[in-house]
């Protein structure tokens, strides 16, 4: 395993798996194409954690990103849910591949008050054709955090 950086995450029973990147430049990579999404821009979200089967992003809740009781917009929610879900299987795949989401469910559990969202994206199962990954998100504001979202779904890999 010459170059190879095992990490472990935790699934949802408790147990650990073992979270291994296939190539040592796979956080340049995930930079890179964070750095050429134009709707993440537009967002003002940032890239935090970059790790073996695990993604953080941020995004602050901007005015023009709320909806009309003064929540920051669940499209907001599930684009920086996505992006961190798919940069986490991403973090897995061959250097030469990208990902694509084929399927991705949200649950909104409350609303989402405060001046930031956290998305923590992990992979759950990384098979070769088939990635299962999830997200949660986090609002932050007036010293409390509350999780607002859960995502789970499917990102597929595709030739870059």
């Amino acid at each position: 395993m010459r170059g190879k950086v095992a990490l472990h995450d935790t699934d949802t029973q408790g147990l650990t798996m073992p979270q291994t990147p296939k190539f040592s430049g796979f956080a340049d990579k995930i930079r890179a194409s964070f750095a050429r999404q134009d709707m993440m821009r537009t967002l003002g979200a940032e890239l935090a954690e970059v790790s073996a089967g695990r993604v953080v992003i941020t995004a602050p809740v901007l005015p023009d990103m709320r909806q009309q009781h003064g929540f920051a917009h669940a499209a907001v929610t599930f684009a920086i849910g996505d992006s961190a879900a798919g940069y986490a299987a991403l973090s897995l795949m061959e250097e030469a591949d990208e990902v694509l989401t084929a399927e991705m469910k949200i649950n909104l559990l409350a609303p989402a008050a405060g001046d930031r969202l956290i998305a923590t994206g992990r992979v759950v199962r990384a098979g070769r054709r088939l990635i299962v990954v999830s997200a949660s998100v986090v609002a932050e504001g007036a010293g409390r955090s509350v999780e607002v979202a859960l995502l789970q779904g499917t990102m597929i890999p595709v030739q870059g």
